[in-house]
């Protein structure tokens, strides 16, 4: 399917949701409560078959964080970009895609880690590469200070 037929096709399945042509990939953006939802929808709908989530990047905002999930289907080639921003910065939370695509788990724990969002439901929702008991923060936040620095 090219990208005008991906568009018609997922509207049909959810005619609410918000699709925009991006330079290489149609992109649709979903609030926060139709993320796991639309996730199944794309991964489920045998003419989509989005099967393989090959990156999975968080961003912070200036009023919220986001979540960027690139997908891909083995079975067509095709790809999309899911986007889902939450509802502010100080309690981000999505739900998480674990369930869907395995490849998330480490890729939620990353974002959890470096941005400090939450992705509820998650089966195993820790710091992957930073020191759980010690590091205060999420580095990859714009306002993020590094007090962690040894000076000599």
């Amino acid at each position: 399917m090219n990208n005008e037929q991906l568009k018609e096709k997922i509207l049909s399945l959810d005619p609410s949701l918000n699709i925009s042509e991006g330079p290489q990939y149609l992109t649709l953006s979903v609030t926060p409560e139709k993320l796991h939802n639309t996730a199944l929808l794309l991964k489920n709908t045998s003419e989509l078959s989005f099967d393989y989530l090959f990156c999975l990047t968080g961003n912070d905002l200036a009023d919220a964080c986001e979540v960027v999930y690139h997908l891909e289907s083995t079975k067509h080639a095709h790809a999309i970009v899911l986007k889902a921003k939450t509802a502010n910065r100080e309690n981000a939370l999505l739900p998480t895609v674990t369930d869907i695509w395995a490849t998330a788990d480490f890729h939620e724990r990353e974002v959890y880690d470096l941005v400090g969002i939450t992705f509820t439901n998650h089966p195993d929702m820790r710091r992957i590469f930073l020191d759980e008991e010690d590091w205060v923060g999420y580095p990859l936040r714009k306002d993020y200070t590094d007090n962690n620095i040894v000076t000599r």
